[in-house]
């Protein structure tokens, strides 16, 4: 009863580093214990330490000793069943014996813990899934409050800057009011002396001019009306003459461009009638040669055909009526006949050669043809000599119209670019007579060049409203355009001689290069260009802010103690040295400088090109006379040309003549051996007479033959002739149009001959008629010019006075309007200092804290610093800022920061556990590949 518990103990030799399991290489022995307590409890010990079974179990099996297996141990007389063993078990002993068994079975342990981590991790990704989308809706909801709250905080301080400026504008005007009131009080009486004494000034200037006037009423009389009426009846009639003379000058110049132009059509008709009537004479050659050969044909088939009935009725195989005897007699004349145009064909080569006799002539005419040759050869050479290449004038042309496009679309340009920059754009009307337009020097944004494309949103932000502000001279200057200017739209003057410009100290700008280096901070105004005259204007617009490349080298400029001067990033961002940042979303900027400078170099380009158009039109009125020099030549050259060409026919006439010579010749071979050939058929016949009984039957197969292939030729010939025909009628058609055409002409060219003698008789009498007008014209001019001469120098003494009396009108006009104007200045002044003292009052009464931060309004540098921030423009600001704020307060959760937090540690506590599982999973994934 007194034992409650055993324990057993295996105690293993662990001297051979090499087969140690591992984790226990250092252990010389290893010893594995176990413990059984009463109530079935028991314990595994390795070293004397707890183990988990499983640990035991993988410790013997790391050295091959799996005590599960029942072939653990092989004892006496089990050897023979083990040899009989199936393949199965035999792996399973031998993989035991091996170490892998235990591998195998911690892979599939270790595959089945993947899946479960793959599930756990699925479940997670649900969960994440369904976080995010709350966490979404709470990170859009938290932003909304943070604008909220933020837009509170500044929705405060534009109320307090507003009020101050309100509270400071309303104690100025109180202040000034009453000295103001007693200057203009003195101003109005100075102008009722000055409006006194110019009246008695303007009785006396009338008394003058009622003296001088009658004195010009007594000295003018009748004598300049009546001149002057004469002059103008004259000029009248003058002008009309002229006018009548020159269109009879254009009818006639008209006139004889027509008759001109009539008498080249008829002289181009003349040569068409002449090449029609070749035509017709040509057609007509053809056509007689064709009726010739047609009827050569229908004769030579008439005799076949009789030679056949003369052959088939048994007659003779001459003529069908004729006997072989006649035909011979027949032959015999046709011999004769042939002897006959043998000796016709002689004569006729006998003239032709007395013709060639003149050839002494065609030898001169051939002269005349090279002379005429060298003339067109020397207009040749003229016409190349001429600096003038064909087709110039048209690239010129070309290149006009492209340099006109370009500019016209340069124009448009520019149009476009002008119409946005509206605001940039300022006009106003001459304020006095005579005023000097230098002296507007113009808007800011139009005075500089900026040196740096990618500092143009700074300079902007830089500048601000400044960039609209308009340069003038003087404040007098200023004073005139706003006074009588007829500005359209607000503006806001900087005179040059009295703005108060403000640059950052050279000590400044040097300790901001050592802090954050030159190239991270330049002073606004060395990014600029500008005339030096604008220098003032400059400086008090660009010359108090640093421009920085960074954000990081604006914080350092703007805090530092040392410099604490207000820093502009590339970006748009304003850093100040008060702690106030602005920036965010900037749309366009830096775009208004960006189409300033498009628009600069638009204009250069429209000037560069409209120096090349107007290069391009000097050379084209340079090649004008040359283009109309090369024109005339080659008209010489084509009139040269056609005369070369009638000389040349004449030469081609005496060609002819010998080429007929050479036809004769040939024609008198022909004869002599159609001779040959009568004589032979008279021979033939005196044979056929003997062998007609015994070939009459091969005689008629070939007459046959023969009529067969004259009526195809007779065919051939007939189709020829009608189409020589019909194009012989077409000719003489078109011939008689040209010469009917010709014969109006003619007419229409005597008619307008008669008609310009006319019109040049009346020319000459017109022409005479106002020569004549214009010399009464010209010596009733020179006495009406006597005549006033004397009366001019009256007009002027009375326009002097009157001039001078008008300006004191005005002068006392405007006295009055001024008058008018101060004492309505002066009743406004006392209403508005009553009521700035109440505004006071009442702004006190209302806002107590503007009594303990008075001191601050208007400081450099603080919240209230009315010249670095436009007053109107925080007023708008505050306005707008007031609708969003409220719009937001309706929408906004003020729960949304504690549920954030919330949602947001518990999504993190998900993402923790998540990554733990993947390493996890990572760990067995590795661990099996590597084993693997």
């Amino acid at each position: 009863a007194g034992i409650t518990k055993a324990t057993v103990s295996v105690v293993f030799d662990n001297s051979d580093r090499s087969r140690s399991p591992l984790g226990f290489e250092d252990s010389p022995e290893i010893t594995v214990t176990r413990q059984i307590v009463v109530g079935g409890r028991n314990k595994y010990l390795i070293n004397g330490h707890l183990a988990q079974p499983s640990r035991v179990q993988n410790l013997f099996h790391s050295v091959q000793l799996n005590v599960n297996n029942p072939h653990f141990l092989i004892m006496q007389g089990r050897i023979t069943k083990v040899l009989n063993m199936k393949p199965p078990e035999i792996l399973s002993m031998l993989e035991e014996a091996a170490g892998t068994r235990m591998y195998e079975t911690k892979k599939e342990a270790a595959l089945k813990t993947l899946e479960k981590k793959q599930s756990k991790v699925d479940d997670i990704d649900k969960l994440l899934d369904e976080e995010i989308l709350a966490l979404e809706k709470l990170r859009k909801e938290r932003m909304q409050y943070m604008q909220w709250a933020n837009g509170n905080a500044e929705l405060d301080r534009l109320k307090r800057f507003c009020i101050a400026y309100e509270y400071i504008q309303a104690e100025k005007i109180r202040d000034n009011a009453i000295q103001g009131v007693d200057a203009i009080k003195a101003q109005i009486s100075e102008i009722d002396a000055n409006t006194e004494q110019m009246k008695n000034e303007i009785q006396e200037m009338e008394t003058k001019v009622t003296d001088l006037t009658a004195e010009k009423e007594a000295r003018m009389g009748g004598e300049v009306k009546c001149l002057s009426d004469k002059v103008d009846a004259l000029s009248r009639d003058l002008v009309k003459e002229t006018s009548v003379m020159k269109n009879q000058e254009d009818n006639l110049k008209t006139e004889r461009d027509n008759a001109a132009k009539i008498e080249r059509n008829i002289d181009e008709l003349k040569q068409s009638a002449k090449e029609k009537a070749s035509a017709v004479q040509s057609a007509e050659d053809g056509a007689a040669d064709l009726k010739g050969r047609a009827e050569e044909l229908s004769k030579s088939l008439e005799d076949h055909e009789k030679e056949y009935q003369g052959v088939v009725a048994g007659k003779s195989s001459g003529d069908e009526e004729k006997c072989l005897e006649d035909q011979l007699a027949d032959a015999k004349v046709a011999v004769g006949r042939a002897e006959t145009e043998l000796k016709q064909l002689q004569t006729k080569i006998s003239k032709a050669k007395q013709l060639l006799s003149k050839r002494e002539e065609a030898v001169a005419v051939e002269k005349e043809l090279s002379v005429r040759t060298k003339d067109v050869e020397d207009v040749k050479r003229a016409l190349e000599s001429v600096a003038f290449e064909e087709g110039k004038m048209e690239a010129l042309q070309k290149d006009r119209m492209a340099e006109l496009d370009i500019v016209q679309k340069l124009k448009d340009e520019i149009r476009m670019l002008t119409s946005r920059l509206g605001n940039v754009d300022f006009q106003y009307r001459d304020p006095a007579r005579n005023f000097d337009r230098s002296k507007v020097k113009g808007v800011v944004a139009k005075l500089i060049k900026v040196k740096d494309r990618s500092a143009m949103t700074a300079l902007e932000v830089a500048a601000g409203g400044k960039l609209f502000n308009v340069v003038v001279d003087t404040e007098n200057t200023g004073k005139q355009l706003l006074q009588n200017g007829e500005l359209r739209r607000r503006v806001t003057i900087i005179p040059l001689n009295k703005i108060n410009s403000y640059t950052v100290p050279p000590r400044v700008q040097n300790a901001a290069v050592r802090l954050v280096g030159k190239e991270n901070a330049e002073i606004a105004l060395l990014l600029v260009e500008y005339d030096k005259e604008l220098k003032s204007a400059m400086e008090y617009v660009f010359g108090s802010t640093f421009i920085c490349k960074t954000t990081d080298a604006a914080k350092e400029v703007a805090f530092n103690k040392e410099i604490g001067t207000t820093s502009v990033t590339l970006e748009g961002d304003i850093l100040q040295p008060s702690g106030l940042l602005t920036g965010g979303s900037r749309r366009g900027g830096g775009d208004l400088l960006g189409q300033l400078h498009a628009l600069a170099e638009a204009e250069l380009n429209l000037s560069h090109h409209q120096k090349c158009l107007s290069e391009i039109e000097a050379k084209i009125r340079e090649l004008l006379p040359l283009e109309k020099k090369f024109k005339d030549l080659k008209t010489q050259l084509e009139l040269k040309s056609y005369e070369q060409n009638e000389h040349h026919k004449l030469s081609e006439l005496v060609k002819k003549i010998e080429q007929d010579l050479e036809e004769a010749k040939s024609s008198i071979n022909e004869k002599q051996q159609l001779h040959k050939n009568c004589v032979a058929q008279v021979s033939t016949l005196e044979k056929s007479i003997n062998e007609h009984a015994n070939n009459r039957e091969g005689r008629l197969k070939i007459l046959e033959k023969k009529i067969k292939e004259i009526k195809g030729k007779m065919q051939s010939a007939s189709k020829d002739l009608k189409k020589h025909e019909n194009e012989r009628e077409r000719l003489i058609m078109e011939m008689e149009a040209v010469h009917k055409e010709q014969t109006s002409l003619e007419n229409q060219l005597a008619s307008l001959k008669k008609q310009i003698a006319n019109l040049t008789s009346e020319v000459e009498l017109n022409k005479k008629k106002v020569a004549s007008l214009g010399i009464d014209h010209e010596q009733a001019q020179s006495e009406l010019n006597i005549v006033r001469s004397k009366l001019r120098e009256c007009d002027t003494q009375i326009n002097f006075i009157l001039k001078e009396q008008q300006k004191l009108q005005h002068i006392i006009t405007e006295n009055n309007l001024e008058r008018k104007k101060m004492e309505n200045e002066v009743k406004r002044m006392e209403m508005e200092q009553k009521d700035c003292s109440h505004k006071v009052d009442k702004l006190i009464e209302k806002h107590a804290w503007i009594l303990s931060e008075k001191h601050l309004f208007g400081r450099s540098g603080s919240d209230y610093d009315f010249q670095s921030r436009d007053p109107y423009k925080a007023s708008e600001e505050y306005t707008k800022l007031q609708v969003e704020q409220s719009g937001l307060e309706k929408r906004v959760n003020k729960k949304v920061m504690a549920m954030f937090e919330k949602a947001e540690d518990e999504y993190n506590e998900l993402i923790s556990k998540k990554n733990i599982i993947e390493k996890d999973k990572t760990k067995i994934t590795k661990v099996i590949e590597e084993l693997d």
